[in-house]
């Protein structure tokens, strides 16, 4: 079974047939749940992708991640720094409340306030401007050709179901405060849930009053969502037919997936980076026996554990072959992910404890690790391949792996609750400057920079590049812009770029579904025999 190497240019398409006229029921199984029925709970691929499916964006993704009108028909730039958006007329919430310019400002708002981890959608929108009902203009400090590609994944709410249900704002994904969005949910999409146990299962109906029914390709009634965080038990699922759909399937079980007579592997590769994160800014590390001061504010000591890692055996044991390692931390398939500029580090283990040596560790020194274990495609193995190899080399790695629910509460906690780390990343905008500015800014409270700079890495250039990257329209200028960037972050072991994994779905035969190389499933996609 071999990774295509078509990213964006393609859609893999499993047994794709009209859809049928009779009502379906599909239930699939996931690693994890869903953090929240709060759209802008957590700014993490499945959580997004699920309520893809029940809230919708002024703009959305197709099959193949082009951009198409959602709630806005159509868009406009007016002025060089004012973008008009022209909504959709006629289009109901879930509970039959009209849809209008009222609930668009409401959820700017929303996004950008308090506990919304989804702040980043709007960067750079300094005014919100009702125009009339059913037209609204977004002003920016600046040009931005890149405003809306994200916007897919930030879905529109209702100002009065907020108002009325005290959801005014975000649920936090760091605190333990729920609102009435957390478990109950009311958009504009092709589905609407109709009960949730978290953690359990989460079941959503169609919605009879979609905007877009005249057109739709699906041909479901009723999805039912089941964690289940074991790979056995959940590829046990998909063979057994308790389940029509799972992901991810291990790698060890794919050939037995597709060998099973009745069920079929969908693999393709994922715009997601997998990486490793240093705190680079506190004078002490939190999980340390190194006391006064910080090893990784020294460049050779983050050069050391970039050197001690080797991305192409971890290629081959942890990931059975279905990665591919990475210079960058962006896919190729992203704009400005042209990995032929670049290089990884060589695995060089005796290179990694000179330059400990030379860092004044020359025993090493012990820190602690944060990874889930039910997030990325064997995330917690790739940790443990990596605590062994940085043994190798002097470090004693003190590993705490946990689910994505406990992970992310501990690591994106406004105290940064880490010293180094494992992340994913997925940039909405297929664009470079998506992970300039949220993975590697100065980190700004106030502007959203940096929001997910975990390790806090700082430089006033790559700053201002990514300030520039953001505005220049001139392709070829902006992509040198992208060049430059990537070139200082790379030099200066910003992160450790590890892999980027492969898709890997699982599905009963009859179920036909379309696989994006983002890896949210939109059900609008799925029919059923």
């Amino acid at each position: 079974m071999k990774l295509r190497n078509t990213l964006l240019a393609g859609v893999a398409v499993l047994a794709m047939g009209a859809a049928g006229a009779s009502a379906k029921e599909m239930t699939f199984a996931f690693q994890g749940d869903a953090n929240s029925m709060d759209p802008y709970n957590l700014n993490e691929t499945f959580t997004l992708g699920y309520l893809g499916n029940v809230y919708e964006g002024l703009v959305r993704r197709g099959a193949d991640l082009s951009t198409e009108p959602a709630l806005a028909e159509s868009w406009e730039i007016v002025e060089p720094t004012r973008w008009r958006f022209h909504l959709r007329k006629g289009v109901k919430f879930h509970d039959g409340r009209d849809f209008t310019a009222d609930d668009v400002v409401f959820s700017a708002e929303r996004v950008r306030g308090e506990g919304s981890d989804l702040k980043t959608r709007l960067a750079g929108v300094t005014d919100i401007i009702k125009v009339d009902d059913y037209t609204v203009d977004f002003v920016t400090e600046a040009p931005n050709p890149i405003l809306h590609f994200e916007w897919s994944t930030w879905g529109i709410m209702s100002k009065g179901w907020a108002e009325e249900n005290g959801a005014l704002t975000a649920q936090s994904a760091t605190g333990d405060v729920e609102n009435f969005a957390t478990r109950n949910t009311n958009g504009t999409g092709p589905f609407k849930v109709v009960s949730r146990e978290a953690d359990v299962q989460t079941v959503a109906e169609v919605n009879p009053d979609w905007w877009d029914n005249g057109a739709k390709e699906h041909n479901l009634t009723k999805v039912t969502l089941k964690p289940i965080g074991s790979d056995a038990t959940r590829v046990a699922a998909l063979l057994s037919g308790q389940v029509d759909m799972a992901y991810p399937i291990p790698v060890q079980d794919m050939d037995r997936v597709d060998g099973n007579s009745g069920t079929s592997m969908l693999v393709g590769p994922e715009l997601r980076t997998i990486f490793l994160g240093m705190d680079q800014h506190r004078d002490e590390l939190l999980y340390s026996n190194v006391k006064g001061k910080n090893p990784f504010k020294d460049l050779r000591v983050r050069q050391a554990f970039y050197h001690a890692i080797d991305a192409n055996l971890i290629k081959q044991k942890v990931m059975r072959g279905l990665s591919e390692p990475s210079p960058l931390m962006v896919a190729p398939g992203i704009n400005g992910g042209n990995q032929d500029d670049f290089e990884r580090l060589a695995y060089d283990p005796d290179k990694a404890k000179a330059l400990l040596a030379e860092a004044g560790y020359p025993d090493g020194f012990e820190v602690g690790m944060d990874c889930p274990n039910d997030r990325y495609v064997n995330d917690e193995a790739i940790c443990l391949a990596v605590t062994s190899m940085l043994a190798r080399v002097g470090v004693k790695v003190n590993l705490l792996a946990q689910p994505k629910a406990l992970y992310f509460k501990k690591v994106l906690a406004p105290s940064l609750d880490t010293s180094f780390y494992l992340l994913g990343w997925t940039p909405g905008s297929f664009d470079s400057w998506n992970v300039l500015f949220n993975l590697h800014g100065c980190y700004n409270e106030e502007t959203g920079n940096g929001k997910f700079n975990l390790g806090r890495y700082c430089n006033e250039k790559v700053d201002g590049l990514t300030a520039q990257i953001l505005s220049e329209t001139d392709a070829a200028k902006r992509s040198e812009m992208i060049r430059q960037a990537w070139k200082i972050t790379t030099d200066e072991v910003a992160h450790i770029p590890l892999h980027q994994q492969a898709l890997a779905w699982g599905v009963r035969s009859g179920v036909n579904v379309k696989q994006r190389a983002d890896n949210q499933f939109a059900w609008r996609h799925v029919t059923i025999d």
